[in-house]
């Protein structure tokens, strides 16, 4: 159903890789995110969320290293304890805090050397624009539905992304203190597509700006097209919605490779939540960047 399909979005669907370190543990955390062009000239659409990573990543380092700096004066000082968790107030930092993102764009544009960030005010929602690059690395860009009133209910629909972070290629620098990239061990990500369809339209005063399926979105897919047997797109995955079901089980007994046990369950039907594709139409108009409509065959 999808074969063609997919192949036609993988030419233009990307990986973000992450790693990340937080303040309270010292392994490293790979981390994965999808976006997609929109065009021929270096514009991408991910989530906001997604885009928030990149653009703060650099201000979560900077705060860190002026805690640690301030820190450094109280190390021979025996009220260490108290300066440190009062610092720790002051920096706004938490055992699940993270000290430091890293961010990788996988096979977009090469030696590109600036970025653009648009995040949608209220929508999960940004666009990314690579900047002075040498070369495109993707082929070809999205066309999105023309007729959004084709976005019913029941449509079988496809979503592409990388939730599965199997890369390799980072470390920590026990010289820096840092953790880097390297040019060793895995660099790709495999893409995966998961299916469903079209269960209801989600609505903000009164308007319609998303779109539930009936499947969930894993992690890593978030930004990645949502589209039809023909490639159109008509959103774009946002986040899973977890609706409890109801049918509770609570300290019931069953019985379980012969032995009686008692259980308890609370069951929850995840489903996937997507940017509709008005929106993101309409965003990039807004920012007056060039994308391309098309009709299901």
């Amino acid at each position: 159903m999808f074969v063609d399909a997919i192949e036609k979005i993988d030419q233009f669907t990307r990986p973000v890789h992450f790693i990340i370190r937080y303040y309270a543990g010292s392994d490293i955390v790979p981390g994965t995110a999808t976006l997609f062009f929109v065009n021929e000239d270096g514009f991408a659409v991910t989530c906001r969320h997604v885009a928030r990573q990149i653009l703060y990543a650099n201000s979560i380092y900077e705060n860190y290293l002026k805690f640690k700096g301030e820190l450094r004066k109280f190390e021979k000082d025996p009220g260490l304890a108290t300066q440190r968790n009062l610092l720790e107030t002051q920096y706004k930092i938490a055992p699940d805090s993270p000290i430091r993102i890293l961010f990788n764009f996988i096979h977009c544009v090469s030696a590109y050397k600036g970025l653009t960030v648009h995040l949608h005010p209220t929508q999960d929602l940004a666009i990314i624009q690579f900047r002075h690059y040498e070369s495109k690395q993707y082929q070809s860009h999205a066309h999105f539905l023309k007729d959004s009133r084709l976005v019913k209910q029941g449509r079988y629909l496809c979503r592409l992304g990388y939730p599965f972070p199997e890369f390799t290629n980072y470390r920590f620098n026990k010289h820096t203190g840092d953790i880097e990239w390297t040019t060793e061990g895995k660099i790709k990500t495999p893409s995966f597509p998961i299916d469903g369809i079209i269960t209801r339209h989600i609505g903000d005063n009164s308007e319609v700006v998303g779109i539930e399926m009936s499947t969930p979105g894993l992690r890593g897919q978030s930004g990645g097209p949502l589209f039809d047997q023909n490639g159109i797109i008509y959103g774009m995955q946002s986040s899973t919605r977890h609706l409890h079901l109801g049918f509770d089980q609570v300290n019931r007994e069953v019985t379980i490779d012969g032995h009686r046990k008692r259980v308890s369950n609370y069951p929850f039907l995840n489903v996937g939540q997507c940017v509709h594709v008005d929106v993101i139409k309409q965003f990039l108009k807004e920012k007056n960047i060039r994308y391309y409509e098309a009709d299901p065959a």
